[in-house]
């Protein structure tokens, strides 16, 4: 596995990193774009606030952990900048998106908004300390925390009453920004939320009786046999899954480390198309036909969280079946989303490995789980003797 350090280190810092700072800024308004075509050139100008989020973020973690270059600092100082001046509401919840110019178009009904808002301030404040970045992050943080019970508030659609699901998503993000807000957070406030992320994730929306992780579950944590009950995303449940193992590290928890590596194990062998290789999207518990129509589809976000996963897991216990999991996973992944004309990688496969669309970014899909994973990766296989 040692032999694929360079690997990630050059292409992150290389190819992929170069082609968000060549080609996203909006050198006239401000903030990212993330609508980029295969070869990195802008088809459209929309700005979608978790994505501006995600690349302040990046830029200020590589910053952090990489090396202190004035360019990314800078280039995470003008996406913060365009966010404090047009990324929130009155109340301030922030929008979901906004015209190029930063107006907005789409409500803050997106919790995921906030939470990649509050982890990109508090990275950035790590690195260049300011009161207004504090202050963001930690209103955003707090805001996060009020609304975590019913995260859409007024703009949630469902009829109350009659099916009142809970969604992995929010404990799952919670369980990483809570350390990523650390530096900021006081240390009996992370001590009193870690428990709960754990508890949540590990417990309530893990299924004892399969070993696996569903998507929703009844608000007392019961099963319900409805298309939302039964709805697995192999790819969350596995990075979740290295989220626990960062948690199991921080705090010397041996079992929560095993419990994570069993689960993600169990996944991957669930989540893996035995036909045609990849992890699928979305799968139905009990095996019914699922509502998701891209249920097949092979997502680039999915197969470089598991890598991270995988690496992690073996870096820390020597699992051999994680070794093997990850050289089929890297396989996989390398030959079927990098692109071998143009930097940065293809985010979506048909089932059979076919691109099906050549965007390098998009709605979904910016400046964030690539770099990310490629990172994680490169520094998971550092710490290999």
């Amino acid at each position: 596995m040692k032999q694929y350090l360079n690997l990630y280190k050059e292409e992150l810092l290389n190819n992929v990193i170069p082609f968000w700072e060549k080609n996203s800024p909006d050198k006239s308004n401000g903030g990212y774009f993330t609508c980029l075509d295969q070869f990195g050139r802008v088809y459209d100008t929309d700005k979608f606030v978790w994505l501006q989020a995600r690349q302040v973020w990046m830029f200020a973690m590589l910053y952090d952990q990489v090396k202190p270059n004035k360019q990314w600092l800078d280039f995470a100082k003008s996406g913060a900048a365009f966010l404090i001046k047009h990324g929130r509401d009155k109340n301030g919840d922030f929008y979901f998106s906004l015209n190029q110019k930063g107006n907005p178009l789409v409500q803050p009904y997106n919790i995921f908004s906030d939470c990649f808002a509050a982890m990109a301030f508090a990275a950035l404040n790590k690195v260049a300390p300011c009161e207004e970045y504090a202050e963001i992050a930690l209103k955003t943080f707090e805001n996060i925390l009020k609304r975590k019970d019913n995260p859409k508030g007024f703009y949630n659609k469902t009829f109350p009453g009659t099916r009142n699901l809970k969604s992995f998503a929010l404990p799952m993000i919670l369980s990483n920004l809570t350390l990523e807000m650390e530096t900021l957070l006081e240390e009996d406030k992370v001590k009193s939320l870690v428990p709960g992320v754990i508890h949540e994730v590990m417990e309530v929306f893990l299924q004892e009786q399969s070993g696996l992780i569903l998507e929703n579950v009844n608000t007392d944590g019961s099963f319900s046999d409805s298309y939302e009950g039964r709805l697995t995303s192999p790819g969350h449940a596995i990075e979740a899954m290295w989220f626990m193992l960062d948690l199991s590290q921080k705090y010397k928890d041996d079992s929560l480390c095993q419990k994570a590596i069993a689960t993600g194990l169990k996944t991957l062998e669930y989540g893996w198309d035995k036909e045609y290789g990849g992890i699928y999207y979305f799968l139905d518990i009990l095996g019914h036909p699922s509502e998701k129509l891209e249920w097949n589809q092979k997502l680039w976000w999915v197969h470089l969280e598991t890598l991270v996963f995988l690496s992690k897991a073996y870096a820390i216990t020597g699992n051999n079946e994680c070794l093997q999991w990850f050289n089929k996973i890297h396989d996989y992944t390398w030959k079927h989303f990098k692109d071998p004309d143009s930097p940065e990688w293809f985010g979506y496969l048909d089932r059979y490995g076919k691109v099906q669309l050549p965007l390098k970014g998009g709605k979904w899909k910016g400046c964030f789980h690539v770099p990310r994973g490629l990172f994680q990766v490169w520094k998971s296989l550092e710490k290999i003797k």
